[in-house]
């Protein structure tokens, strides 16, 4: 059966005629002011439920908002600044903190989140009231409405409304045209969607922080954007800037909490000094044992971004681009042109393998073209300690992807492909959920235990597969899975159609 489509969104301008009048403090003074209302398409015991999402994620309403930090969630005792309303009973509140996504510019805010139920009727929670904790002489930050409270109110009337109302600070503007208006309106939406979406029980389809939590990576990203944020202004490629930089800064950040996850101190190549760096603690975090290679680096900034920060790899690609003379001694260094071929694996005079292929080294595939298949490929025959592959255009080992004539590997189960998050409607019958399908089941075919995270960066291709632990327990699992791993290469070689891209440019210059 077919979810029934979401109620449309009929929002109204209070005008003083509503039924139930606004909210009022024990003390009187001040007022409440009601701004706009719409009807309520779910149950009040779906209310805690709807604004739950509005309490824990204040960065959905507000791209000014990084995420906002829990200090404290009590049902009694609390403390005096929480608002005393007549005829409600606050309930809980919760205490939070809201971070700015440009710390630089705007402050942080400890607020009060406070749910209240009637004391006259209906147990259930029907009013939320959020109360900025603002210091005597201090004033709001842009990204919080000029209010000294705010409410989401679910009345029972017949039929029952949602509605706002604010406390608003002196000489604020509230009418239609007002920024605290359309602030409003915009939050009375998301709240009607929360609640449909909890009547419907809605599950999100794509999820983020499978892998590396959302804190430490956010923390992380806004220090890593702040040092590298000036290649903006100072990019050599014809592409967009605003794009490509603050990717690979997020990339790079995912990289450097992956990695310090994986690696143990006995195990890993430390940064610089080995010990811990106040300023900069990723430099002491433990990272792969030979460093990472970048497959098909393109402008070369993944690789600048790392090394910077203290670790070791390379990055080939077929030509150099413009950037890469532009960076460091440091970066240039490790920056090379050059056509990697896989096959090499299968031929036996072959004795020495190139020296970014040492095991112990990290693979990463970001966009890796026809390069993407051999990801896994490669990092079962030279020993990684791991990968991950950012999937962008559709390759197998030696021609385009097709759906209907390339079946996927082997698979334990149905739950296989639940677990790959791969989005979309849930159908996955898009060819490019096929081909992220056909990806995940190679690695797993490759040995491999299949992760994968929707990584928090500005591309639409942003759907990651991690390598970081083998699927086997056994030497003797080890060698069946390197011998189907080899037969893959032997049945590329025999088919005879891939040809490894000649380099571009003088490849003696890097």
């Amino acid at each position: 059966m077919s979810q029934p489509m979401r109620p449309r969104f009929i929002p109204s301008r209070c005008d003083g005629t509503e039924v139930d009048g606004p909210l009022a403090f024990e003390g009187g003074d001040p007022h409440w002011l009601p701004l706009v209302w719409c009807p309520a398409d779910f149950p009040i015991e779906l209310f805690e439920v709807a604004v739950s999402q509005l309490i824990h994620h204040p960065e959905y309403n507000s791209t000014l908002i990084l995420r906002s930090n829990m200090l404290s969630d009590t049902t009694a005792d609390f403390p005096p600044s929480v608002p005393l309303l007549r005829d409600l009973i606050p309930t809980r509140n919760v205490c939070r903190k809201l971070l700015p996504r440009r710390p630089g510019r705007d402050a942080g805010l400890e607020q009060h989140c406070t749910l209240y139920t009637s004391a006259h009727g209906d147990p259930s929670p029907s009013t939320l009231v959020l109360t900025p904790l603002v210091e005597p002489g201090s004033s709001l930050p842009y990204y919080h409405p000029t209010v000294t409270h705010l409410a989401f109110r679910y009345i029972l009337t017949d039929p029952p409304v949602l509605r706002i109302e604010v406390v608003p600070l002196p000489s604020t503007p509230t009418d239609v045209n007002s920024r605290i208006y359309r602030t409003c309106l915009a939050l009375l939406e998301t709240l009607h969607r929360y609640g449909w979406g909890a009547m419907t029980n809605y599950k999100k389809r794509v999820l983020h922080d499978c892998i590396i939590p959302r804190e430490p990576y956010q923390d992380l990203y806004l220090v890593m954007r702040e040092r590298h944020k000036h290649v903006v202004d100072t990019w050599h490629e014809v592409t967009d800037p605003s794009k490509h930089v603050f990717e690979d800064i997020g990339i790079a950040t995912f990289l450097m909490l992956l990695w310090k996850d994986m690696y143990n101190t006995d195990e890993s190549s430390r940064g610089s000094g080995q010990v811990a760096y106040e300023s900069e603690p990723w430099r002491s975090w433990p990272r792969p044992l030979n460093g990472f290679l970048d497959l098909g680096c393109g402008n070369g900034l993944l690789v600048h971004i790392l090394t910077a920060e203290g670790y070791l790899g390379h990055g080939i690609d077929l030509r150099a681009r413009t950037s890469w003379s532009h960076y460091p001694d440091t970066t240039q260094s490790q920056l090379h042109v050059e056509a990697l071929d896989p096959t090499i694996f299968a031929d036996p005079a072959v004795s020495e393998l190139p020296p970014y292929l040492r095991a112990g080294t990290f693979i990463i595939g970001n966009h890796a073209d026809e390069l993407t298949p051999w990801v896994p490929v490669l990092s079962t025959l030279c020993s990684a300690s791991g990968y991950l592959s950012i999937p962008c255009c559709a390759w197998t080992f030696d021609a385009r992807y097709e759906r209907s004539s390339t079946p996927p590997y082997p698979v334990p189960d149905a739950n296989f492909v639940e677990n790959l998050n791969l989005g979309g409607d849930g159908s996955n019958k898009s060819s490019y959920s096929m081909y992220r399908i056909w990806l995940a089941s190679l690695s797993l075919h490759c040995g491999w235990k299949v992760e994968c995270e929707t990584l928090r960066i500005p591309s639409t291709r942003n759907w990651a597969i991690i390598g970081r632990k083998t699927a086997y327990g056994s030497t003797e699992e080890a060698d069946k899975v390197r011998q189907r791993v080899e037969q893959i290469v032997q049945f590329v070689c025999e088919r005879g159609i891939f040809r490894t891209r000649r380099p571009e440019g003088r490849a003696g210059d890097h």
